[in-house]
């Protein structure tokens, strides 16, 4: 072995240790969090949870690499990316049916004689069947061998078929409140509650799967928008509160096992079966514990890797129609694609959205949560 070697060799090794300094860094934030809200809050209920979640979905996740290499599910890179995401073509994808499972059977063992057990079978099942809209995506682009599985109007409309399903039994059970609480204000839309319901499992189901496309980009950013949901839940709506608030930080916690194989390099993708889930389960809870404005304050992120390809494609079209040429804002879209071929390394971008995130997350405890 010859001396440069050696010396990348080592700059690789410190290079990764950073990575797994920070990834430690998140969990022991989290960590240290739940332990204060156990002994802050009377009946909460986070740190074991939290722990427990996490190491069980790191194990599962762990032993699953080798049965997805083995069965042949692997990512399929898009061509229309960065070059050098080509690398991770092969890469075992799919990570979500083992992860997502695992905080929803670990939240019904616990709750399962819970006064509000109906809300935790009720946002399982929502969880669950956009999982399996995903899986379905998944499945059907590496049959065609693309990146792409559903068209978009497919997934749509499945989307929208499973959302007012989970809208009409949350109806009929009065788990929505027809308010929408920012701070100390309290503004009653009525029945727009529920078209509104709609709109955020949608936006939030389809922005997380848009973030997804990092190394650890959308696990680590909702593991902190989870915990950040059950501390605003355990200081506002202590009547749910018991049941809510360990059922976020159970969802953080297998985002967070999932984490420590999803790093950078990662060893396994969570694919659209875990993405969708993500979103949907962040938009569920966020409606039912009336947390809608703090969930857009956490989940800033999420919304501006949408919202960057909205304007993205809408200069574009106009541009286009009016110039003859489209022009484009951004280098490519979602907007951390834009980061990265400006030349930021995919580990540097990753971490300074987990710590927007983390401050998203503080100022929406600081400045809009209502003792």
């Amino acid at each position: 072995m010859t001396k440069s070697t050696k010396v990348l060799n080592k700059k690789k090794i410190s290079f990764l240790n950073k990575i797994n300094q920070q990834i430690f860094i998140l969990f022991g934030l989290i960590t240290i969090v739940c332990v204060f809200s156990d002994f802050y809050f009377e009946n909460s209920n986070l740190t074991v949870p939290f722990i427990i979640t996490a190491l069980i979905s790191f194990i599962i996740t762990f032993f699953s690499i080798p049965i997805l290499k083995k069965i042949k599910i692997k990512q399929i890179i898009r061509k229309e990316g960065p070059k050098k995401h080509l690398l991770k073509e092969g890469t075992p994808t799919m990570g979500g049916v083992f992860f997502i499972p695992t905080g929803i059977i670990i939240s019904n063992i616990i709750y399962i004689n819970n006064e509000n057990y109906k809300i935790i079978l009720t946002l399982s099942l929502l969880i669950v069947f956009f999982m399996l809209i995903g899986l379905i995506d998944d499945l059907i682009s590496l049959k065609k061998k693309l990146n792409t599985g559903l068209t978009s109007n497919e997934k749509l409309i499945l989307q929208f078929f499973i959302s007012l399903i989970f809208i009409i039994i949350c109806a009929f059970n009065n788990f929505i409140p027809n308010n929408i609480q920012i701070g100390n204000q309290s503004i009653n839309i009525g029945n727009l509650i529920y078209p509104l319901g709609i709109f955020v499992l949608l936006s939030e189901s389809n922005s997380s799967n848009l973030t997804d496309g990092l190394d650890g980009l959308l696990s680590g950013c909702s593991a902190l928008i989870f915990t950040g949901l059950a501390i605003s839940i355990s200081i506002e709506n202590q009547s749910i509160g018991e049941t809510l608030a360990p059922f976020c930080i159970v969802m953080s916690g297998c985002c967070m096992g999932f984490l420590f194989l999803n790093k950078y390099p990662a060893k396994l993708f969570m694919g659209d079966s875990g993405s969708l889930a993500i979103g949907a389960s962040l938009g569920g809870i966020a409606l039912i514990s009336n947390n809608l404005w703090s969930l857009l304050i956490m989940g800033g992120i999420l919304a501006a890797e949408s919202i960057s390809v909205i304007v993205q494609v809408s200069i574009f079209k106009i541009s286009k129609r009016i110039k003859g040429k489209g022009h484009k804002l951004f280098l490519m879209t979602p907007i951390h694609h834009h980061f990265e071929l400006q030349g930021n390394k995919e580990s540097q971008i990753v971490g300074g959205f987990w710590f927007i995130t983390l401050l998203l997350v503080i100022i929406n405890l600081i400045f809009f949560i209502k003792p």
